[in-house]
């Protein structure tokens, strides 16, 4: 089965880039991206550019399209992975070693039917 995990973060407790904090970070990220490929679970991950975020909607028929998220929140959408596991218990098990759990949430979504081309 195929898992989105969803990954995001808040703002006021993101560590900034250039930092010790921030290499350490990125180097749990590197090893967590290795092990996934190891296990034979990857199936793709990306980084996401919160500040270029688009929403369109056509409610009446006519598109509008704003920049910002589709909701206000106070977490930022940051990055996902596809993951492809037995089950769900093994989605959560994956997405309980990201670093995200820590300062944000990882949200898992079953999917259906990813198509790649």
């Amino acid at each position: 089965m195929q898992y989105l995990l969803l990954l995001t973060y808040r703002p006021e407790d993101n560590t900034q880039e250039g930092t010790p904090e921030f290499d350490a970070e990125m180097k749990r990220w590197g090893e967590l991206n290795e092990e996934m490929r190891q296990a034979g679970i990857w199936v793709g991950a990306a980084g996401l550019k919160p500040d270029a975020t688009t929403t369109v909607r056509a409610p009446s028929g006519e598109p509008v399209v704003t920049d910002g998220p589709y909701a206000e929140t106070k977490e930022v959408l940051f990055s996902f992975y596809v993951i492809d596991v037995e089950d769900l218990d093994a989605a959560i098990a994956w997405a309980e070693k990201t670093p995200a759990v820590k300062y944000g949430s990882v949200t898992i979504y079953p999917m259906d039917g990813l198509e790649l081309t």
